[in-house]
C-alpha cells in the first residue's frame, strides 16, 4: 500500500469480535485506521458519507458481517455492489453462518470473499492476519 495508512470499515455489532479484530489487525509492516460501526443502517452512512459521517474516509477494505442489526449484511452487500460509486470496494463477509445458502448469496451478491469466522482468539488472528496479507499486500486495490 506504499505507506500511506490502510482504511478498513468493520461492520459488527458484537463488541467481542470487534476487539478481536482489533488486536488481530495491529500489525508492525501496515498501518491499518478501522473505523467501526455495529449495523447495516450505519454502514451504508458510513460508505455514502451521509448524515453523521459526512467526513468518512472511503475504505480500502469493507468486513461486513452478515447478522446485523436494522439493515443486514446480505442488504448492506447488495446495496455496496449496485451502485456505482462504492461497487469497486473489497467486501470481505466474514461472519459464523456456514450455511450454504448465506454463502451462495454474499457471492451471487458480489462478495469478494466469504470466511466462516473461527472459533477461539489465535484461530480468529490468524484468519484476520491472512486476510490482511491478501488485501494489503498480495492484491492490488483500486485508488480511492
Amino acid at each position: 500500500m506504499h505507506g500511506r495508512p490502510v482504511q478498513v470499515l468493520l461492520v459488527e455489532d458484537d463488541p467481542g469480535d470487534v476487539r478481536l479484530t482489533q488486536e488481530a489487525l495491529k500489525s508492525e509492516k501496515l498501518r491499518v485506521l478501522m473505523e467501526v460501526v455495529a449495523d447495516g443502517e450505519q454502514a451504508l452512512d458510513y460508505l455514502r458519507r451521509t448524515g453523521a459521517f459526512a467526513g468518512a474516509v472511503r475504505p480500502d477494505l469493507v468486513l461486513l458481517d452478515l447478522n446485523l442489526p436494522r439493515v443486514d449484511g446480505r442488504e448492506v452487500l447488495a446495496a455496496v455492489k449496485s451502485d456505482p460509486e462504492l461497487r469497486m470496494i473489497p467486501v470481505v463477509v466474514l461472519t459464523t453462518s456456514a450455511a450454504e445458502a448465506d454463502i451462495l448469496k454474499a457471492y451471487g451478491l458480489g462478495g469478494n470473499c466469504y470466511i466462516t469466522k473461527p472459533i477461539g482468539f489465535d484461530e480468529f488472528r490468524r484468519i484476520v492476519r491472512s486476510i490482511e496479507e491478501f488485501w494489503f499486500e498480495v492484491v492490488k486495490l483500486p485508488p480511492r
